[in-house]
């Protein structure tokens, strides 16, 4: 056993490790950086290999608070170029750029020792194709969106999903994926992420309703994450007479809208914009409030679920992907149905009922804190040595 380990730790330490993704970086000081979440899982992938190969997009922007450097001495960053598909315009300028990105891809494939893919995206889908030409290379793709194949999803995903699911076209790749899911195939397995070490655990009360009633979104303003949803939510509670309040976390394209429909509402005193905030000040606001609200159209493992979970704060989200299950279908938190006036009730029925609140806390808490960075980190490890 002991030599089994020692063998294969000197093959990681000794590895070559190409990533393959559609996350946006950038460079600082020397440092490559990028989404916070995302590079904290990748540090753990490359803790103990020897030379990371990383193709991916670049821009020119300051680092900002939701983002993270990456921790390794040894990084070859291989730019590409963003593209996408949604127009014809971009169409055009897809076919252009393309054919130099699956060289890069095919060159950095060809370096490495092991093959990582990060998907959904159109950098992933490209990768999906080229690493077809290297069967005898050890590869792991983490597939970070809803796996769930009956879901409504651009056609790209869809097609992603189909390679990563055949057996032939992916030898010798594991996929992980968010959730169990019948009929998957052998290469499919079921994974989770993290956000926090066994030593960040710190105990937790779950919090009485009483006084005011506080509830977070954490996420993209965007159409896809909902975050109306989630103020109208709010909102008519507010208007039952409920001493409730709404602090919304991230940016996006969708702020403009939110802060016009808070002004015409007059929900000035109720809801609050933070913008983007460090991870520091995000984990405090789930210590001190009562739910997370993610009325999410799709997902994966959704972050702030799970972060909220840890810290106590109850989870309110949307039926998609593997949120039942984190939820044990409303055991740790609540589902909602997306149907304004049904899901307002539903929210009452656990305001009035105080011990049912803590219960499904303390359930959150407890489930919730299996997956630490700890066990994320012995579980990367285990794949790369096998």
């Amino acid at each position: 056993m002991y030599a089994f380990d020692y063998v294969n730790a000197k093959k990681i330490n000794a590895m070559k490790f190409a990533i393959i993704t559609h996350v946006i970086h950038g460079k600082e000081l020397g440092n490559y950086f990028g989404y916070e979440p995302y590079v904290r899982e990748m540090n753990l992938w490359i803790k103990n290999v020897s030379e990371v190969l990383l193709v991916a997009p670049i821009h020119s922007s300051p680092k900002s608070p939701i983002q993270e450097f990456y921790q390794h001495e040894k990084i070859t960053f291989v730019p590409v170029a963003n593209f996408d598909i949604s127009s014809f315009k971009n169409s055009l300028h897809s076919l252009i750029v393309m054919p130099s990105i699956v060289w890069k891809i095919y060159q950095a494939m060809k370096k490495a020792d092991h093959i990582h893919l990060r998907c959904p995206g159109n950098i992933g889908l490209l990768g999906c194709l080229v690493q077809v030409l290297f069967p005898s290379k050890p590869k792991t793709a983490k597939y970070a969106g809803n796996w769930d194949l009956n879901s409504k999803q651009p056609m790209s995903y869809r097609f992603q999903k189909w390679i990563l699911s055949n057996t032939f076209l992916t030898k010798n790749m594991q996929v992980l994926v968010y959730g169990e899911w019948e009929t998957s195939t052998k290469n499919i397995k079921p994974f989770f992420t993290a956000s926090y070490f066994e030593k960040d655990k710190i105990d937790v009360k779950p919090r009485k309703l009483e006084g005011k009633i506080s509830f977070l979104f954490v996420g993209t303003l965007s159409n896809g994450k909902q975050p109306l949803y989630a103020i109208q939510l709010v909102e008519n509670l507010y208007k039952k007479g409920y001493n409730v309040l709404l602090t919304l976390y991230g940016e996006g394209i969708e702020r403009g809208i939110l802060e016009k429909y808070i002004l015409e509402n007059k929900l000035e005193n109720i809801i609050f914009l933070k913008g983007n905030q460090n991870q520091e000040t995000i984990k405090k606001a789930y210590i001190e409030n009562h739910f997370v609200v993610l009325p999410s159209l799709s997902e994966g493992w959704p972050k702030a679920v799970a972060e909220g979970m840890f810290w106590g704060c109850l989870p309110i989200a949307s039926k998609v992907s593997c949120v039942p299950n984190m939820l044990e279908n409303g055991k740790r938190g609540l589902l909602l149905d997306l149907k304004l006036n049904q899901d307002v009730q539903n929210i009452e029925s656990i305001l009035k009922n105080n011990n049912l609140y803590q219960d499904k806390v303390i359930k959150a808490v407890q489930w919730s804190r299996q997956f630490t960075m700890d066990v994320f980190e012995d579980e990367i490890k285990l794949l790369l040595q096998s």
